[in-house]
């Protein structure tokens, strides 16, 4: 494991324990070069699943580029990380049950949406703005008024 401080991969776990409800190990680890600490998790790797995104080409399912999106929508939002990793880890889940070796982009998509719209409107409002590709302001207005309703 690579230092991501100094790039060393001179590094010794200092402890390690179970982590999210046991499903990954999290371990302390401290660089021998530079002295510094950083926390590193392992998950048991599943069967790899491609993702069909819109123009139907196809690539592996990456969870940092789904965590890159929660954490652009969820920007200077009251929404707490260990939220953010539960919701990835149960989008993990929820796609390792369909049993499918191609899940199409859509379907992470909506569940990321449907996760956000309960945990913060600002952030789902912000996702679905990219993710359905608003064009206009009218747009935005729509989808506003879609959740007032739904929250009444």
């Amino acid at each position: 494991m690579r230092c991501p401080f100094c790039n060393s991969d001179d590094t010794k776990v200092v402890d390690s324990r179970p982590a999210d409800e046991q499903n990954a190990i999290r371990r302390r680890r401290e660089c021998i070069a530079c002295g510094k600490r950083f926390t590193t998790y392992e998950r048991l790797e599943t069967f790899p699943m491609m993702v069909v995104k819109k123009d139907e080409s196809r690539e592996p399912y990456d969870r940092g580029k789904a965590e890159k999106g929660i954490l652009l929508a969820v920007h200077k939002r009251p929404v707490a990380t260990e939220e953010i990793q539960k919701m990835l880890d149960d989008l993990e889940n929820y796609l390792f049950n369909l049993g499918q070796k191609e899940i199409p982009v859509s379907e992470i998509g909506e569940f990321i949406m449907h996760r956000l719209k309960d945990l913060d409107p600002v952030a789902y409002v912000r996702f679905a703005s990219v993710y359905r590709e608003f064009k206009d302001v009218d747009t935005f207005a729509d989808e506003i008024t879609k959740l007032l309703k739904t929250r009444s």
